[in-house]
């Protein structure tokens, strides 16, 4: 594979703008490692390779469990996820998937009883900003290390 463009050089200004909404997730409060799980299980959905690669090493650098990054894609047939973690999980997976949930209202309760309404307005711009990251990978096919 060869990466198309690189964009972070080509729009400098653009990556600006998007540097500033990943400063606000990480601002967020959300915890660490459900952010991760969250970026993690948009970029599987995605197929972003990039990301996967990026932030499964990520979640593990904040203790996150080798077990539980490979049971991500199977979540729902996993014990080892919170409520709070299973109910950003499917919110994640109907906006990402949007086009084909519509965002059902059960997915939508389901995150609105897990946290607050700040938070789930936190969570729902983790669950975009991480969307737009994707799109950027893949369009432009960024190359993820190879160790």
């Amino acid at each position: 594979m060869q990466s198309r463009l690189d964009y972070q050089t080509a729009s400098p200004d653009t990556m600006k703008a998007l540097l500033a909404l990943e400063q606000k997730v990480r601002a967020s409060g959300l915890e660490h490692s459900l952010v991760e799980l969250v970026k993690t299980r948009a970029s599987q959905i995605n197929g972003c390779a990039f990301c996967i690669h990026m932030h499964t090493r990520d979640a593990r650098a904040v203790g996150e469990s080798e077990d539980r990054l490979h049971l991500l894609a199977a979540w729902r047939e996993s014990p080892l996820y919170t409520s709070r973690e299973r109910a950003a999980l499917a919110w994640t997976e109907s906006l990402t998937r949007i086009a084909d949930t519509g965002a059902p209202d059960a997915d939508f309760a389901q995150a609105h009883d897990a946290f607050t309404d700040d938070e789930l307005a936190r969570l729902t711009l983790l669950i975009g900003t991480i969307n737009i990251w994707n799109r950027f990978a893949i369009g432009f096919r960024a190359i993820h290390p190879v160790d």
